[in-house]
């Protein structure tokens, strides 16, 4: 099962450049409306910038783990190479880091101890590792089939995975808070309308093992093997109706939560499980989520440019854009703080209403230009670089 492929895949580059951004971005707007008891969200204009900004970029982690399936999926070598490759690349540098967070955020001693259990949460953004941890176990056991599988095949097992994106949706709309855990892929015993096989003694429904981030990896594989090139036309054909469809979803859906608790009155605050509850339609297996996801494949299946700006510039972040995500919130999180105490909040700062997305953007911008610097640098070190940044 070994497949040689030579030519660099120029638009997973741009891609996987632009979602590390995206993801600056979206930690850049939770302070937004995360705050006091959990949340905190001041004023009805922030949560317009917040439905526009933060949905533009949720895409982000659907990206990454899209350009991960489609450059590594079906395997390119042997399972134990895979292995081997993978976790030089993945475990060494999220063990570095998660050792930086629990010395700078929290109490080393008892940080040490909880991570043999879990991440950092003062470093939330690290749970990515532990999904894709999970997805590079099953690319062994799936790439035999991968390599056979038809296109009407694949389709098939796309639409059950869409119809999973549709189930959170499905259960707010039965009605009642949803508990934090979200998806198809579960639900406590204190959920309300389990679905299809659930119930509080078991969470392993029909669609369960169909469910998550499983669907990008094969959403990757189907762009890879079945999808060749189109047009312009063709490709903004397709991808601004599903991106449109899919920020209106997410969008609204968001607007619609905060609405609904605020009843008019700003600001609007609780327990965290309300801000968890306004995030709902952002959630990354949720329709919304998943139509602006394959809207921005299809774009940046468009650029294959290569000139200098790529190989000089554009190339070695997108080397280091693992390095770039594992480290960022350490300077992101300072320069967040910074924007919201100098230029004020909501229509009281210097920019009245403009200023939330000037403190929603400018840290974002500041901190990629920054670690894009800083990492693509580190990862230059003689021996040790790689082993820093992956």
């Amino acid at each position: 099962m070994e497949r040689k492929d030579t030519k660099r895949e120029v638009w997973i580059d741009w891609m996987r450049v632009a979602a590390c951004f995206f993801v600056m971005v979206t930690h850049c707007c939770e302070p937004f409306y995360y705050g006091g008891e959990g949340t905190l969200l001041l004023s009805q204009s922030d949560a317009v910038w917040l439905s526009i900004i933060n949905t533009l970029v949720r895409a982000s982690v659907a990206l990454f783990v899209v350009a991960s399936s489609y450059l590594l999926f079906p395997l390119h070598y042997s399972s134990t190479e895979f292995v081997r490759k993978r976790s030089v690349r993945l475990l060494i540098p999220f063990l570095f880091w998660t050792v930086v967070y629990a010395l700078v955020w929290g109490e080393p001693i008892r940080d040490f101890g909880d991570l043999l259990l879990n991440f950092n949460y003062a470093a939330g953004h690290l749970w990515f590792v532990y999904m894709l941890i999970g997805l590079y176990a099953l690319m062994p056991l799936l790439s035999p089939w991968a390599e056979k599988v038809q296109k009407t095949e694949l389709r098939v097992y796309l639409a059950i995975w869409l119809f999973t994106t549709m189930i959170p949706l499905i259960r707010n709309c039965l009605g009642g808070m949803p508990p934090l855990i979200y998806g198809p892929s579960g639900i406590p015993n204190s959920a309300k309308y389990p679905l299809w096989g659930e119930a509080g003694w078991n969470m392993y429904g029909t669609f369960y093992y169909l469910s998550g981030f499983i669907g990008y990896m094969l959403l990757g594989l189907y762009f890879r093997r079945f999808v060749g090139k189109l047009s312009w036309r063709r490709t903004l054909g397709f991808a601004l109706p599903l991106f449109v469809a899919g920020f209106a979803i997410c969008s609204v859906g968001f607007f619609c939560n905060v609405s609904n608790d605020a009843g008019g009155n700003f600001p609007v605050s609780g327990p965290v499980a309300m801000a968890s509850f306004w995030e709902g339609p952002w959630l990354n297996d949720t329709i919304g989520v998943v139509l602006m996801a394959i809207g921005w494949i299809l774009l940046f299946r468009k650029f294959n440019g290569t000139g200098r700006f790529y190989t000089r510039i554009l190339l070695p972040i997108s080397e280091a854009s693992y390095g770039m995500y594992l480290c960022h919130l350490l300077l992101l999180v300072s320069l967040s703080s910074w924007a919201r105490t100098s230029f004020g909040t909501g229509a009281d700062g210097i920019l009245g209403i403009w200023t939330t997305p000037l403190e929603m953007l400018l840290p974002a911008i500041v901190s990629f230009v920054a670690l894009s610097v800083l990492c693509v640098l580190v990862r230059r070190i003689p021996k040790i670089g790689k082993w820093i940044m992956g």
